[in-house]
C-alpha cells in the first residue's frame, strides 16, 4: 500500500512529472532558500528530496521578502529535451495588495544546470506553461484583482509565451471565474482525447479547499465545468484525517494510469486544526469515466489516507542516516537557510573539521540576514540533538537549537552570556511576535560544550541539556507545537515548522559558534 501523505512535512503546492520512467514533484518553499524542491521517484509510492534548481542569488532574491512570501507553487513542464520550471517569487502581501514577480527558467536535466530567470508577468500567481501539440506555449495564472468590492480571486488568465522572444505575446484572455466554490488558483492543464482540462484549486487552502476539473475544444475555452464538481474535497468532511484537501496535479503513467498529487493538512488531535507540520503531499488514483471526466478510484469525493500500490516495478530509496557529523564539504538536500544563500561569509564545515561554524549575525527577527540553517519536522513524535561550542561575551550574543516557524513564532534554546547569570542556557519564545524568555536560566561552565535537545511528542515539546551527550535533564516548561502551525490565533500564513541551528551576534562582531553534530530522529 501507499500510504499518505507521501511527501511528509512543509511540502506543498505539489506539481507532478512524468519523463520516461522517472517522476518528479516540485513544491514551494516560500522564504526558504535554495528555492523549490523537487523530490523523485520511480514508483509513485518512495521519494526523495533530489534538488533545489533556485540556488543563486541572480535566480531568486528573498532578502526582505515577508514570511509566507517568496516562493508560491512552483510548476513543472517538459518539452522537446527541455524542462520548465515556472514560479512565483511575492516580495510584499500587505493590505490587498500582491506584489510578486514570475518567471520560468529552463533546464537540459532535472538536475540543472538551471537557466537564468525569464520574467512573466505580475498580474498573479499560480503559473502553469502548457506545451501544445502544435509547439505553441501558454501561460495560464489566476488573475489578483484588489479593487474595493471585486473577487480577488478574478479568474484564470492565458497569454502565449514564445520561447524565442523570451517573452508572453499577443493577447491576455479571461478563461474562467471559477466556480461558486471561489478562491479560483492552482491551474493546470492537460489535454486528452480532443479535450483540454483545466485542473484547479479552489475554496482556499483551508477547510474549504477543493480541486474542481474543467474541459474545453479550444484552449481557450469556453471551459465547461464538471457536473458534479468538485472532483475532491473534505470541505463537508471535518473529521477526516486529510483535512484542507486540494490543488491537484496530475501524472499519467507509463501504463495508462492516472493518479493525482495534491495538498492536504493533517491536524493536531486537540481539535484545534492546526498542524506544525504544515501542508503535506499525498497520492490519489483517479479513473477516467465514459463520457470523460476524473473521478477519484477509491469513489466519493475524499482522499484516501492509503491506496494500492502501482503497476509500477518497486523501487525504494535507503532511509536518511539520524545522524550529520558535518564531514561533507557542503550540507545536504535537507538543509535550508532563510532567505539568503549559505556562503563562506557566514558558514563554514571547512574552517574546524568535523563541525558546522556559523557565525552571528541579525536576530530572529530579521528578514535579511540571518545564520540559520534548519530542516522540516516530518513527525509529529520526533527529537532533534545537536551540541555546541560557544564562548559568547555579552547578551547580544546567542547560539543553539532553534525550533522556527517564522520571524513571529519560534522557540529557541539558546547558550547566551549576560551580567546575572554569566554564561548560561535559556529559552526564548517568539508568540505572534511577542517576545519572552522563559525563567529557567542554566549556569553553563566556561569552556565547556553543551549538548542541546528538543523532543516534540504530538502537540507537546519539551527541551533538554546535556554536559556530557548522556545525562540529559529537562529545561524549562512543555511548550506547544500549535504555536508552530499555519492559521495559529488566525494568522494567514502557508508554511509548517522547522528545526535548526543559529547565532546571532548584534553587536556586530560575528562570533561563531561550532555544531558538532545533528541528529534528527523520528519516534514513530
Amino acid at each position: 500500500m501507499i500510504h499518505n501523505p507521501i511527501l511528509r512535512g512543509f511540502h506543498p503546492d505539489a506539481s507532478i512529472l512524468r519523463v520516461g520512467d522517472d517522476y518528479y514533484i516540485a513544491t514551494s518553499t516560500f522564504e526558504w532558500f535554495p528555492g523549490v524542491v523537487i523530490h523523485h521517484s520511480k514508483d509513485l509510492k518512495h521519494w526523495r528530496p533530489l534538488t533545489r534548481p533556485l540556488d543563486r542569488v541572480s535566480q531568486l532574491d528573498l532578502r526582505g521578502v515577508p514570511s509566507s512570501g517568496g516562493i508560491w507553487a512552483p510548476s513543472l513542464s517538459y518539452d522537446n529535451g527541455t524542462f520548465y520550471l515556472c514560479f512565483t517569487n511575492v516580495v510584499g502581501r500587505k493590505g490587498v495588495y500582491k506584489d510578486l514577480h514570475n518567471y520560468v527558467v529552463t533546464a537540459p536535466s532535472i538536475t540543472g544546470p538551471w537557466s537564468e530567470p525569464i520574467y512573466l508577468n505580475a498580474s498573479g500567481f499560480d503559473h502553469f506553461l502548457f506545451h501544445d501539440a502544435d509547439g505553441r506555449k501558454y501561460v495560464f495564472n489566476m488573475q489578483w484583482d484588489f479593487r474595493q468590492g471585486r473577487n480577488r480571486f478574478a479568474g484564470i488568465v492565458m497569454q502565449e509565451f514564445c520561447p524565442k522572444e523570451g517573452k508572453l505575446i499577443g493577447d491576455i484572455k479571461l478563461v474562467t471565474k471559477g466556480t461558486d466554490l471561489g478562491v479560483t488558483e492552482g491551474p493546470m492543464v492537460y489535454r486528452k482525447d480532443g479535450y483540454y482540462y483545466l485542473l484547479l484549486a479552489e475554496g482556499g487552502t483551508g477547510p474549504m479547499h477543493a480541486a474542481t476539473l474543467m474541459r474545453a475544444t479550444s484552449i481557450d475555452g469556453p471551459y465547461e465545468v464538471d457536473p458534479d464538481y468538485p472532483l475532491m474535497t473534505t470541505r463537508e468532511s471535518p473529521e477526516h484525517p486529510l483535512q484542507n484537501a486540494g490543488h491537484g496535479s496530475l501524472v499519467e503513467t507509463q501504463h495508462g494510469d492516472w493518479y493525482m498529487v495534491f495538498i492536504c493538512l493533517r491536524p493536531l488531535p486537540d481539535g484545534s486544526g492546526l498542524s506544525p507540520l504544515g501542508r503535506e503531499t499525498s497520492l490519489q488514483k483517479v479513473v477516467w469515466t465514459e463520457d470523460g471526466w476524473l473521478r477519484l478510484a477509491g469513489g466519493g469525493k475524499q482522499p484516501q489516507l492509503a491506496i494500492p500500490d502501482t503497476s509500477l516495478p518497486p523501487d525504494p530509496f535507503a532511509p536518511e542516516p539520524v545522524r550529520d557529523d558535518f564531514d561533507a564539504p557542503t550540507l545536504g538536500v535537507h538543509w535550508h537557510s532563510l532567505r539568503v544563500p549559505m556562503a563562506s561569509s557566514w558558514l563554514s564545515l571547512t574552517e574546524r573539521p568535523g563541525f558546522l561554524r556559523l557565525r552571528g549575525r541579525e536576530s530572529l527577527m530579521s528578514l535579511h540576514q540571518q545564520s540559520l540553517v534548519a530542516r522540516r519536522i516530518e513527525s509529529f513524535e520526533c527529537e532533534v540533538r545537536t551540541c555546541v561550542d560557544y564562548e559568547p561575551e555579552a547578551f547580544t550574543q546567542m547560539a543553539g537549537l532553534v525550533l522556527y516557524y517564522d520571524d513571529a513564532d519560534h522557540y529557541y534554546l539558546r547558550i547566551s552570556r549576560d551580567e546575572e547569570h554569566g554564561k548560561h542556557l535559556a529559552i526564548i519564545v517568539s508568540d505572534q511576535g511577542q517576545y519572552a524568555e522563559l525563567d529557567a536560566y542554566v549556569p553553563i561552565p566556561e569552556g565547556e560544550r553543551v549538548h542541546l535537545k528538543a523532543t516534540m511528542k504530538v502537540e507537546r515539546i519539551q527541551f533538554s541539556y546535556s554536559l556530557d551527550g548522556s545525562n540529559w535533564l529537562p529545561i524549562g516548561p512543555d511548550l506547544y507545537s500549535g504555536n508552530l502551525a499555519d492559521s495559529y490565533r488566525g494568522k494567514l500564513s502557508f508554511t509548517g515548522a522547522f528545526a535548526g541551528l543559529c547565532a546571532q551576534d548584534l553587536r556586530g562582531t560575528r562570533l561563531h559558534a561550532d555544531f558538532d553534530y545533528w541528529d534528527y530522529e523520528e519516534l514513530s
